[in-house]
């Protein structure tokens, strides 16, 4: 059995890991949706494609690496390395632009350098991810999972928070880096944050003792969580997944959308947004961090249905808002967009936080780094392919659209119904919870 307290050491590792982490996953999913949009090409399927394969190759970084973790015995270097490299490409983004795509390539037509230009993000963003899903989702997962038994709804408490104080960082202070330097100054800010932290963590993680190299065959391991008889050994875990998936498709319905809906929709400007998603942030950091030591003991799986009946709600409360109010009252917009805001975002961390909890506790520990792959399927996959395309062909018809009035080409805006869609879809979360919560009366 895992004894590991939750000491000084580790809480450091912890933070610092899942802060700078859900930093980079931050500005990749907030400032690189905008560094295509505003930039490149105003065109909302860009930003899908980049988001649906962003989440394979997540996915099956993480199913090897996660495996290769387990086989080393070690996720030490695995993180600090994966963070350095990670860091490194992420700052290779700074030489990104039209401009220099022209220069490098030789060419003059404008619709060629915005495809390749496009192309070359992509591409580029895709092999950071397959460090970043190394470091964080394979290797860091792997490592909260070893060390958290005892405190294990706290740990993921303050870890759920980690996405909120990151997006507050990345929306407040780096809006003003953004605004200050441009995209290359956010990149190399960013980059060499993270590089710096793969180096502190040569020094500062400690694997947790119990944790042994294990000589197993690679093909049986890549194979291990999709053997019927595993997923019958472990109904709950699966059913978690299956429930992470349905709250991951409703989330990307509208999330790889929502700032550029905010800036295009609503017309809110940098600092409008930032101002509404600093409150809303602040606000769900501190409710998600003070409800996180209360969760240990109790029926997780009642305040799951709570906390998903909350986030369906906020969902909903969005696009009626939307949908109601005089988008010319700025003031009131910014107050209503925050209040509805601060139900959805609380919600999403909570139920976030309750199926990280659950699916950890439901982890066998001696599979921890093979069943990370699996996790990814559900977490990262299919969402990531599914939500953006759902939300995609919301926003084309809808047809909300405007002439961009850099190259006179016709843009769509993301529509409120992306929200509705969203509500509706994880309406479905019910019903695996209920098999679990019929299971935890029998």
């Amino acid at each position: 059995m895992n004894t590991h307290k939750l000491n000084g050491r580790l809480w450091s590792v912890l933070i610092l890991f899942g802060l700078v982490g859900q930093i980079a996953w931050s500005v990749e999913n907030m400032y690189f949706n905008l560094f295509i949009y505003n930039t490149i090409a105003k065109n909302t399927s860009s930003v899908t494609l980049m988001v649906q394969l962003s989440g394979i190759v997540a996915t099956f970084t993480t199913l090897i690496a996660g495996i290769l973790t387990d086989k080393a015995g070690n996720r030490k270097y695995f993180i600090s390395l994966g963070y350095l490299l990670w860091g490194l490409l992420t700052l290779s983004f700074a030489f990104i632009s039209k401009e220099n795509t022209a220069i490098w390539f030789q060419l003059s037509d404008e619709a060629q350098i915005i495809n390749l230009t496009i192309a070359i993000v992509i591409t580029l963003d895709c092999i950071m991810t397959a460090f970043g899903s190394t470091a964080n989702d394979a290797a860091f997962n792997a490592f909260v999972t070893d060390n958290t038994e005892n405190a294990r709804s706290l740990a993921e408490g303050v870890l759920s928070a980690m996405p909120l104080v990151a997006m507050l960082i990345v929306a407040g202070g780096f809006g003003m880096i953004v605004n200050a330097l441009g995209y290359p100054g956010l990149f190399v800010a960013v980059g060499t944050m993270m590089s710096v932290s793969g180096i502190i963590g040569i020094w500062l993680i400690k694997d947790n003792p119990n944790l042994k190299k294990q000589n197993t065959n690679f093909i049986s391991d890549i194979s291990y969580g999709f053997k019927f008889s595993v997923i019958e050994q472990n109904k709950k875990l699966y059913l978690y997944f299956v429930a992470m998936g349905i709250y991951g498709i409703a989330s990307q319905i509208y999330m790889p959308y929502l700032i550029i809906y905010m800036q295009e929709y609503l017309k809110f400007d940098a600092i409008q947004y930032s101002i509404v998603l600093a409150g809303v942030i602040l606000g769900a950091s501190i409710i998600t961090i003070l409800l996180g030591k209360q969760f240990d003991g109790k029926n997780k799986d009642k305040l799951l249905i709570y906390f998903s009946l909350i986030y369906i709600l906020g969902m909903f409360s969005l696009y009626i808002m939307s949908k109601t109010i005089n988008l010319n009252l700025k003031t009131q917009v910014m107050w209503t967009t925050g209040a509805t805001s601060l139900i959805l975002i609380t919600g999403f961390v909570q139920v976030l936080a309750l199926l990280g909890a659950q699916i950890r506790d439901n982890t066998p520990s001696e599979n921890t780094g093979k069943l990370q792959g699996i996790r990814m399927i559900f977490f990262v996959l299919i969402p990531m392919y599914i939500g953006p395309m759902i939300g995609e062909t919301i926003n084309e018809r809808t047809n909300l659209t405007y002439i961009d009035p850099v190259n006179g080409a016709t843009a769509h805006v993301p529509a409120p119904e992306i929200f509705l869609a969203g509500a509706l879809f994880c309406l479905l979360i019910f019903f695996p919870l209920s098999f679990l919560f019929r299971g935890k009366q029998s």
